[in-house]
């Protein structure tokens, strides 16, 4: 979960509706790929965040810190439950949609090496799986990075959008390198206006997104199945973005 403090209590936005938020944005680039891996990419997008632990229902604290309130996802430690599950679903929508999620987990998880003897093995199956796909599809190196940069730069965006990251007082931030190397920026000159992207990336003039968001006024829980309830009851709220290319 994505968890966002309020005035009145908790906002909480699933990951897997971020992943959603993120494919909308690679849904306004330009489609640069064929048809057949354009849809992978958006799938892969879409799905970057899927198998998350089943915590809803049970007993126990998975989804709270220690004071009991709801965690985010930058709380918990590595799951190689979760990327194993990732990886396995993504293998049935084939090699395409492998093998960019595969160099995701990659980027995620590589600093990991050297804690954890399975974790080590997870990694180095990536990599192997990643060389072996890249041969099958008849690509390069170069040519399975420039489609996973478009990924990468959706799910930051996604992010920065998510966990409410834009600066104050129009000040700008790097969004991530696109798929040609370019730095793209964000900044938001009025509070609750649009937010302006250079260089401007997308097709149209104008881009709006959205993600819908759990409202919670509990402050804190005694276990995951009060949380659960509790999610499962909350009003739901629509954010959107309205985005514009900055002048000159």
């Amino acid at each position: 979960m994505i968890v966002n403090s309020t005035p009145a209590g908790w906002q909480i936005i699933y990951q897997q509706a971020h992943a959603l938020l993120a494919m909308q944005l690679a849904w306004n680039w330009p489609h640069t790929l064929p048809p057949d891996r354009w849809v992978g990419l958006l799938a892969a997008i879409a799905q970057h965040d899927d198998e998350q632990a089943a915590w809803q229902g049970r007993g126990g604290h998975y989804g709270l810190t220690p004071a009991g309130a709801p965690a985010n996802f930058t709380q918990k430690e590595f799951s190689l439950e979760q990327a194993t599950g990732v990886l396995a679903a993504a293998r049935f929508q084939g090699q395409w949609r492998s093998l960019l999620t595969s160099l995701h987990l990659s980027f995620l998880y590589d600093g990991l090496r050297g804690q954890n003897k399975k974790t080590d093995a997870f990694l180095d199956e990536l990599r192997a799986g990643q060389e072996q796909g890249r041969r099958a599809l008849h690509l390069t190196k170069k040519e399975a990075q420039h489609a996973y940069d478009l990924l990468h730069w959706c799910d930051r965006l996604s992010l920065i959008l998510c966990r409410h990251e834009i600066p104050e007082m129009g000040r700008a931030v790097e969004i991530h390198p696109g798929p040609d190397g370019t730095m793209h920026t964000l900044e938001q000159p009025e509070p609750a206006g649009p937010v302006v992207i250079r260089p401007w990336p997308f097709r149209d003039k104008e881009v709006r997104v959205s993600v819908e968001a759990s409202i919670l006024t509990q402050l804190q829980f005694h276990d995951d199945a009060e949380l659960a309830a509790a999610l499962r009851a909350a009003p739901i709220e629509t954010l959107c973005w309205e985005l514009r290319p900055g002048g000159k």
